[in-house]
């Protein structure tokens, strides 16, 4: 399990992260979203050691991470800009990696290789941007480790790697259950491989909820009204409104039972339950129209 209570972390003054707390539960995948700033490679750049927070705990299986290299041993990451020796191939930072991982397996490197099919000899700067994404996974996933931390892993992979990699992700999860937390702003990728999820802004997390409570708390409903009503009814908890024909369609921040149920006064003739994506519920979860697309005249 991962814990995180009040950290904070300043840089000349200005609160990176103010007050954070999160909690990834065991043999979970938690997604951690938010907009640019909000705080999430810092976040997890104290949840793999790098940074040392200047209030707060940051644990994970009941340790503290900071200065704790056997618990770094069980920890693999791979970040935005993956680094690696200028010079260096992919064996050459296996080499490398098996010097900090006991657990390091060499019979899922070979057999990775297969699935990869990366030339292992060859320096890794002459990569693209996609084939350094795949090395970097068939290394980390060579770690075996309890807890893997990804901060936007599939950026630059094309559609067949990136089912690739979350196929194998999940099978570690699922056979040996590892904790997954990942950053990312694909969040109809994280729609589907994620349980949990946490939204961040401005250097906290404003709320972290398993993926079927946050769809159970906020519903889109599309409604057709009897003839001669126009007007949304103005005592409605709409979050969002729009209109094409005659056809509503409201967000609102209940049940989708509930609403119905508060929509039935209106006698409408007809009102359909639609499935909020992610994308949706991190827009009105953030506070609705102000963080929604504005129309800008230039």
């Amino acid at each position: 399990m991962i814990e995180v209570n009040g950290l904070v972390k300043r840089f000349d003054g200005f609160a990176a992260l103010d007050g954070a707390a999160l909690s990834v539960p065991a043999g979970s995948v938690y997604g951690l979203v938010g907009p640019n700033g909000a705080g999430k490679s810092t976040l997890i750049r104290h949840l793999t050691g790098i940074f040392r927070q200047d209030a707060g705990t940051v644990r994970i299986g009941g340790e503290d991470v900071w200065e704790n290299a056997a618990l770094k041993a069980r920890i693999a990451a791979i970040p935005d800009d993956w680094y690696y020796f200028l010079q260096s191939s992919i064996r050459d930072m296996m080499r490398f990696y098996r010097g900090f991982y006991p657990a390091f397996s060499m019979e899922r490197y070979e057999k990775l290789k297969e699935v990869f099919q990366l030339d292992e000899k060859r320096p890794i700067r002459r990569l693209s941007k996609g084939m350094q994404k795949q090395a970097a996974f068939w290394l980390a996933l060579c770690c075996m480790p309890d807890y893997l931390i990804l901060d936007e892993p599939v950026d630059g992979l094309d559609p067949v790697m990136r089912r690739q990699v979350w196929s194998l992700v999940l099978a570690d999860v699922a056979q040996r259950g590892t904790t997954v937390l990942v950053s990312s702003h694909n969040l109809r990728e994280l729609e589907d491989v994620c349980d949990h999820v946490g939204i961040m802004d401005h250097g906290r997390v404003l709320l972290e909820r398993s993926l079927a409570q946050l769809q159970d708390n906020m519903v889109k409903l599309q409604v057709v009204f009897p003839d001669g009503m126009t007007e949304v009814p103005s005592d409605l908890p709409v979050l969002h409104a729009s209109q094409i024909g005659r056809i509503h369609t409201f967000i609102m921040r209940m049940s989708a039972q509930e609403a119905e149920d508060r929509l039935a006064a209106y006698s409408p003739l007809l009102v359909d339950a639609v499935p909020l994506t992610l994308e949706e519920i991190f827009i009105y979860e953030l506070g609705g129209a102000d963080y929604a697309v504005k129309d800008i005249v230039l």
